[in-house]
């Protein structure tokens, strides 16, 4: 399958939008990078009373037309300060984190300033003896600044948000390491496909949404949901990758093409549609079973209102939630490509038999 080239260095854009905080409840300055990034191939660029940033590309069909949400979330999971005691930070996770991870990792406290910092374990010798030489859980772990008490509580204060500090990295293979590709890959993404869309005629409005808090209560989703009031959702997220010899039936190999979920939170017309759409353009795909709620924007959307069609398209992920997540680069491209390809087709013969179709 051959894409068409883009405009965009993905390699350059993700490693910039990587390098920025974004903790739910604090996702400025991905929405600001965004909003900069997609305003030359948009209409319309705004922001939610919530902070999501909505970016709208009108289609060209007759009035009143019908609106397709693509959407991807933009906050990452992180940390937050609880207390700080004798120069030391104590701190729990935003979203869900392993705190078998955690120590050893250089985080940023976001302060007064931002003060750099390092997780640390106090040992295990100072930890509970029945813990047994397991790992330490995160109330026993801190972050040691170097910061003197009096100036640490100058630049601290309880309720900080915390984000990792690790910078990201190009791998061999054409894969990408950061702390939150889950999911500004998927941003990246919607940003293929509003690229590929610049002079592409298509019939619907499109309603790009990057969405805040999906790792603690989805309400980015639900809120612009309810404002758009979208004929149907595209969900962008990442899911889990494979490693090794592990072939659990929920992770899928990296590089094999974005996986096309089905399951409650989709309708089953959109999921034969893209699978149909993805064989048509050679775009290699793989199924995912989502038996149950979803995990993603889409557990939300779905029940917006009078009900919104869904579709879940998700991208392989390894070592999720953890400084170290890793994507296929080319999971990304296929991803935004097979969006784009979609809404090209909207209002001509693929999709609108849906609005007429009953679920199976």
């Amino acid at each position: 399958m051959a894409t068409d080239p883009t405009m965009l260095n993905l390699n350059e854009y993700l490693t910039a939008m990587l390098s920025l905080p974004g903790i739910p409840g604090n996702e400025a300055p991905v929405r600001d990078m965004l909003a900069r990034v997609w305003s030359p191939f948009v209409d319309e660029v705004s922001s939610s009373r919530l902070g999501s940033l909505h970016a709208i590309k009108h289609g060209g069909g007759a009035e009143p037309r019908r609106r397709v949400m693509v959407t991807a979330h933009m906050d990452g999971v992180g940390m937050m300060v609880t207390e700080i005691i004798d120069g030391f930070i104590r701190f729990t996770d935003v979203g869900s984190l392993d705190a078998r991870v955690l120590p050893g990792q250089e985080v940023t406290v976001h302060g007064r300033r931002d003060v750099p910092g390092v997780i640390v374990d106090p040992g295990e010798r100072l930890l509970p003896a029945d813990l047994d030489g397991r790992a330490a859980p995160m109330r026993y772990l801190f972050i040691d600044t170097g910061l003197t008490p009096d100036a640490l509580t100058a630049a601290v204060q309880v309720g900080d948000p915390i984000s990792y500090a690790l910078q990201p990295l190009a791998l061999d293979g054409d894969w990408l390491l950061g702390h939150t590709l889950d999911n500004r890959a998927s941003l990246a993404a919607i940003s293929i496909c509003l690229e590929q869309l610049r002079d592409v005629p298509h019939d619907w409005d499109v309603w790009c949404v990057a969405t805040v808090q999906e790792e603690t209560t989805h309400a980015g989703a639900m809120t612009s949901a309810y404002t758009i009031q979208p004929d149907m959702a595209i969900v962008l997220d990442v899911t889990y990758g494979r490693t090794g010899e592990n072939h659990d039936p929920s992770t899928f190999p990296l590089g094999e093409g974005p996986t096309l979920g089905i399951g409650p939170n989709i309708h089953p017309v959109l999921h034969q549609r893209f699978k149909r759409l993805a064989g048509d353009l050679e775009i290699p795909y793989q199924i995912e079973v989502l038996p149950g709620n979803s995990l993603t924007d889409a557990h939300a959307l779905q029940v917006v209102a009078g009900g919104i069609p869904c579709m879940v398209i998700g991208i392989p992920l390894l070592n999720m939630h953890t400084p170290v997540e890793v994507a296929a680069v080319k999971d990304i491209q296929q991803t935004g490509y097979l969006v784009a390809r979609w809404i090209e087709a909207l209002g001509k013969n693929i999709v609108e038999p849906l609005l007429a179709e009953e679920p199976a």
